[in-house]
C-alpha cells in the first residue's frame, strides 16, 4: 500500500513542476533555465523540512513516502539540469553552465539546511 503514498505524490509533483517551469520561464525568458533552478531549489527546500520533521518525530513514513519519495522525486529533476547545463555549455554559454551548477548547488545545499532549521524550530 505504500507505493500508493509515492504514486499520489508524484502525480502532484510532476504537473507541479511542470506548471511552475512554464511560469517562471515565461517570465524570466532566456536560456538560462530559471524554472529547473526554482523547482530544484523548492524541492530541497521541502525536502529538507520534511526530513527535519521525521527526525523530530512531527512527520510519519507515509509522509516521508508521499512528499519526500513521490512529490519532491517528480518535482526536482536531476536530468533536466544536466541537459540544460550541457545545452548551455554547448552553445558557448559557459559561464551561464558555470553559473547554474554553483548556484544550483550553493542554493539547494542552502535550502535543505534552511529547511531542515525551520523544522526543528517548529517541532524540536
Amino acid at each position: 500500500m505504500n507505493w500508493l503514498f509515492v504514486v499520489v505524490g508524484a502525480a502532484i509533483g510532476a504537473p507541479l513542476r511542470f506548471l511552475t517551469d512554464l511560469t517562471v520561464q515565461k517570465r524570466h525568458g532566456g536560456a538560462f533555465p530559471w524554472g529547473t533552478l526554482t523547482v530544484n531549489v523548492a524541492g530541497c527546500l521541502v525536502l529538507g523540512a520534511l526530513t527535519g520533521a521525521v527526525t523530530e518525530g512531527a512527520a510519519s513514513s507515509q509522509m516521508q513516502l508521499f512528499v519526500g519519495t513521490g512529490l519532491c522525486g517528480a518535482l526536482t529533476t536531476y536530468s533536466t539540469f544536466s541537459y540544460e547545463t550541457l545545452r548551455l555549455a554547448e552553445q558557448g554559454a559557459t559561464r551561464a553552465a558555470a553559473a547554474n551548477v554553483l548556484v544550483s548547488l550553493v542554493a539547494g545545499l542552502g535550502a535543505v539546511f534552511l529547511g531542515v532549521g525551520l523544522a526543528e524550530a517548529l517541532w524540536g
